[in-house]
């Protein structure tokens, strides 16, 4: 048999690795999540920096042609060369301009930068057929007119945003348009602003813009711009939201992803560009690795101190015995010997016997409180939860709800024709009724719900519902339909069949309160409307307007 010193060694050791392997495991976990959520909520923060400066810009260059056009100059279109120069001057302030003209009401070039495109009709080109209503923002697209007219070095294909906004004679209808021709490529330069700084902290970054249209790049990796980004967190950020993920893209490899939405800046509405920032998962989460080669080594200098430190106590715990173990030997051998005296032996033994004790009593004292604690939150009739368990349930479910994820359906249930049952067969009868009828309530609770006896032969039945208020009532009308026809179902009652209805009042959370005591008087309310109308019927609180 194996000696007790070399057990309490091994157990020892077994015990810490264990132990070292789980917190390493947690805390690699916690660690791993926390990381993650720093680094994704920089990621998001990049791209919400780089949608705002967009916007900015987008809107500092509308803000400048809206407040050309209030000048007098520009209601002079007869004098061409004035406006000409004047339209020079504000390319030579804001070099991003690539090309700025003043067309007449019919869409006519009468005086532009360079004199590009001047005595050219283009009044079916966006830039006229939308200025000459409002202020027009145009997304990006490539050059058609002026591809061929712009100094372009580089060659590639030449892209711009469009500005227009109608000039107004002194009548206040438009006489004009000033057009202006953003050129793209002031984009990459915000981005360079945004990314080289990071790129200190932060490897491998990669920034996009994604069109609102179409969903297609229009800025980032050359191999990407014009193709499509089919990404959840395109359409996360299309729905207002900034946050992160850790996605697969479409080349297969997966990234942590912050994206964020341009929704305009000021009276600037923006045109709804998605910004994402993403940086490979190997790169963002290269700290975990040492970390858990961290948790590794750690792990193992504490099994072997623990390991040391084990077998010393084991030797401390087992000395006494060995020594009672020899002297019986020497008893036995018929040897005159006394027995030795080991204090500690007896404290180890009174422990054992008084903590062997203590958990028999808390055993028993544990299963009394949890008998207690089962009646106290019980119907002592049908068994259902009660008032206490239901304020209980209310507690641990309503401050976690999201309403965007979904909402709890509260049906309040009186039994019709229980008062007949009752008074006809007598009492006894009635609690064997009501016993039947929490069965089958509880026999159809949804998964997260709860059927609660709240006194007599009303209930109360609650069941998540969708977030959508259509939904959540046609969800809740065909369970409530279920549970009708559930209890209009014969009962046997002292071999006697039994039938009965039920009339339900129905109302949702948060939608008819703010408190749940707000939400089951609502229901209370259409239950009655249910007695009303005839009864063996489901009635729904009215939705407030928004």
């Amino acid at each position: 048999m194996i000696k007790l010193r070399t057990f309490l060694m091994i157990a020892f050791s077994v015990f810490i690795i264990l132990l070292v392997t789980i917190l390493s495991i947690i805390m690699g976990r916690h660690s791993s999540r926390q990381i993650e959520g720093e680094i994704g909520h920089s990621l998001s923060g990049i791209a919400f920096q780089m949608s705002d400066k967009l916007d900015h810009f987008m809107w500092a260059r509308s803000g400048e042609i809206e407040l050309v056009t209030t000048l007098e100059t520009l209601k002079q279109p007869e004098r061409p060369e004035e406006i000409r120069h004047l339209l020079e001057q504000l390319r030579t302030s804001f070099p991003s301009f690539s090309w700025i003209g003043y067309l007449d009401d019919k869409g006519n070039v009468v005086a532009s930068t360079d004199k590009i495109l001047e005595g050219k009709n283009i009044a079916e080109r966006p830039v006229f057929k939308e200025g000459i209503k409002g202020e027009f923002i145009g997304d990006v697209h490539e050059a058609v007119l002026l591809s061929k007219l712009l100094p372009n070095p580089s060659g590639e294909p030449l892209q711009f945003v469009d500005i227009s906004t109608p000039v107004k004679g002194a009548d206040g209808q438009p006489i004009g348009v000033l057009a202006a021709h953003l050129s793209w490529e002031w984009s990459k330069e915000v981005q360079r602003t945004i990314l080289t700084p990071q790129l200190e902290h932060f490897r491998g970054l990669e920034l996009f813009i994604v069109s609102k249209s179409d969903n297609t790049v229009l800025l980032g990796p050359e191999e990407m711009v014009g193709q499509p980004l089919p990404l959840v967190s395109v359409k996360q950020a299309q729905e207002g939201r900034n946050g992160w993920d850790l996605i697969t893209w479409p080349d297969g490899k997966r990234y942590l992803t912050g994206y964020s939405y341009g929704n305009g800046y000021l009276d600037y509405e923006g045109l709804g560009w998605t910004v994402l920032v993403r940086q490979p998962e190997a790169v963002a989460l290269a700290p975990l690795k040492d970390l858990k080669n961290y948790f590794i080594i750690a792990g193992a200098i504490a099994t072997i101190f623990f390991a040391f430190l084990g077998s010393l106590l084991a030797e401390r715990i087992s000395r006494p015995i060995r020594g009672l173990t020899e002297a019986a030997d020497q008893l036995r051998a018929g040897d005159d010997v006394n027995i030795p005296e080991y204090r500690t032996f007896h404290d180890i033994y009174s422990l054992s016997t008084s903590l062997r004790s203590l958990v028999d009593s808390l055993s028993k004292t544990e299963s009394a409180l949890g008998n207690m604690k089962t009646l106290a939150h019980s119907d002592q009739l049908t068994g259902l939860p009660n008032r206490v368990a239901l304020e209980k349930y209310l507690e641990d479910t309503l401050p976690g709800m999201d309403p965007a994820k979904g909402k709890l359906a509260f049906m309040y249930i009186d039994l019709d024709g229980f008062k007949a049952v009752n008074d006809s067969l007598g009492h006894q009868s009635g609690d064997l009724l009501l016993q039947k009828v929490a069965q089958r309530l509880d026999s159809i609770r949804q998964p997260g719900g709860l059927a609660v006896r709240l006194g007599g032969d009303e209930f109360l039945f609650i069941s998540p519902a969708s977030p959508s208020i259509e939904e959540a009532r046609t969800e809740t009308e065909r369970l409530a339909n279920e549970l009708i026809a559930l209890l209009n179902q014969p009962f046997v009652i002292e071999l006697q069949m039994v039938t009965i209805g039920c009339s339900i009042g129905a109302a949702f959370y948060p939608d008819h309160g703010a408190h749940p005591n707000q939400i089951i008087q609502a229901a209370d309310d259409c239950l009655y409307l249910s007695k009303q109308a005839g009864k063996n019927r489901v009635t729904f609180a009215e939705t407030p307007p928004e």
